[in-house]
């Protein structure tokens, strides 16, 4: 409605925002009606809303017809102004579109065929890394067979060459380190996966690997160096000959190599412990104990072959003294399992001779310690200070007990060893003497292992 036109409609009312049409509607009809008008009169209402109605339609016209041509004009303006804007931005996405369509030829299709050819390339590099891997596992085979057979047997035509046992442990190592390298981007990855592989450590790794051992362990039992193994008599001993010497020496150290190497790498800090080699020298030492500990009890009992079982006996010692004195000079070799840092040799484990380690000088941590010698870890493992002493105490615990059992028994046996009790004593001395001196070695310093030996045998016969 113009503004010169007044209007009788109140249009705040309808614009108000808590307009209600039914409280509209109830004022309305109380308007037009009285409260005491039984029948209510709803047409006055209801003309009164479709008036109103009426005049806001006519004014709703009138304003209309007077804004047309400024509508239409706005309007029209504003048709051609989004027909210009849809120009321009059709345009624009055909650029867009024309843009995006050489992106995806010039680059993601690309992109897509280098990632195929990425996979092919990968996968090819993995079969080539294991290609490499199973050729340097066969070749290493084939070189352990070869060093295998140059070891040769001792029963066959062809000559024994102890030095490929070392040559053979070290092959083993190798391919020990490229089967158990087999973690992410290693060389051993996905090996075990080849029956080639599996085949190798079947019929070739594992049989080389005992015979290596064996053959070790064999020429350890069989150490001997003693003066004294060939003669019946104290006074017509039979030295080996330096050749002999010096192979039983050469063979022994390859032996002893053989089974450092061989031995399971240790996974801590502490020194290392060469299991293979410590068990067959332990071997070693009880079964020259048990030898020992038997023929001395019987010779005990029958008098008349004290004599050359006690002989026999310091063969056994020298042996072990000649074996002591290998082990301190053989110095273990590089372990390529044993992870060896560039530390100063004083940072690591300092040794005492006992084989314990120095309580001054406390390990730092870092890489298992490597013993100076192959004598230390086997000292520690016994606990003791040297072999011949361990030999002697060990055999003068045993041999105490047997004696007294004799002694027990009574009977001849008893009485004649009661009576030659001095004769016992002075054979005994000179039987330990005897045996710490060595091969060609001094006498001196074992009066203690002569002592605890006299005693477990005189020291139960009484007075």
């Amino acid at each position: 409605m113009a503004e010169s036109e007044p209007s009788y409609i109140d249009y705040e009312a309808f614009l108000d925002p808590n307009f209600s049409p039914t409280s509209f509607a109830n004022s309305l009809v109380t308007l037009t009606n009285n409260p005491s008008d039984t029948p209510l009169d709803l047409n006055t209402p209801l003309s009164r809303v479709l008036f109103d109605v009426q005049e806001i339609d006519t004014h709703i016209d009138t304003l209309t017809t007077k804004s047309a041509i400024p509508l239409l004009t706005y309007t029209k303006d504003q048709a051609d102004a989004s027909q210009r804007i849809v120009a321009e931005v059709e345009a624009q996405v055909a650029s867009l579109t024309d843009g995006y369509q050489r992106l995806e030829k010039d680059v993601i299709q690309r992109h897509e065929a280098a990632e195929q050819v990425s996979i092919v390339v990968e996968r090819l590099w993995q079969t080539v890394k294991i290609g490499r891997a199973v050729a340097r596992c066969l070749l290493l085979s084939r070189q352990l067979e070869v060093q295998i057979a140059e070891v040769g047997s001792r029963t066959g035509a062809r000559k024994e060459d102890h030095r490929a046992m070392v040559r053979a442990s070290n092959s083993l190592l190798t391919l020990r380190q490229i089967l158990s390298a087999s973690g992410s981007n290693e060389e051993g990855q996905q090996l075990s996966q080849v029956h080639l592989i599996t085949s190798l450590q079947r019929f070739v790794i594992a049989p080389s690997e005992n015979n290596l051992r064996d053959l070790a362990q064999q020429i350890i039992r069989e150490f001997s160096m003693s003066s004294l193994s060939s003669s019946s008599s104290p006074t017509t001993s039979t030295l080996p000959t330096y050749n002999q010497t010096e192979e039983t020496k050469s063979r022994t150290t390859s032996a002893l190599l053989t089974l450092y190497l061989l031995s399971p790498a240790p996974t801590s800090t502490e020194m290392s412990q060469p299991s293979l080699l410590l068990s067959a020298l332990q071997s070693y030492l009880r079964t020259a104990l048990t030898s020992s500990l038997a023929s001395l009890a019987r010779a005990l009992a029958t008098l008349p072959t004290l004599d050359r079982t006690l002989i026999e006996v310091s063969a056994r010692c020298q042996n072990i003294v000649a074996l002591e004195t290998l082990l301190e000079n053989v110095k273990p070799p590089p372990h390529p399992l044993l992870a060896i840092s560039a530390h100063p040799r004083h940072l690591l484990t300092t040794i005492t001779h006992a084989g314990q380690p120095d309580q001054k000088n406390p390990p730092v941590d870092g890489p298992p310690a490597v013993p100076e010698n192959l004598l230390q870890p086997l000292l520690g493992a016994l606990d003791t200070a040297s072999l011949p002493s361990y030999f002697w105490r060990s055999l003068a615990e045993g041999l105490a007990s047997r004696v007294a059992e004799l002694v027990a028994r009574g009977g001849v046996s008893a009485r004649t060893l009661k009576s030659q009790r001095d004769r016992v004593r002075e054979s005994i001395r000179d039987c330990v003497i005897r045996g710490s001196q060595g091969p060609g070695g001094k006498e001196g310093g074992w009066e203690r292992e002569a002592a605890v030996m006299v005693g477990s045998v005189v020291g139960s016969l009484g007075r």
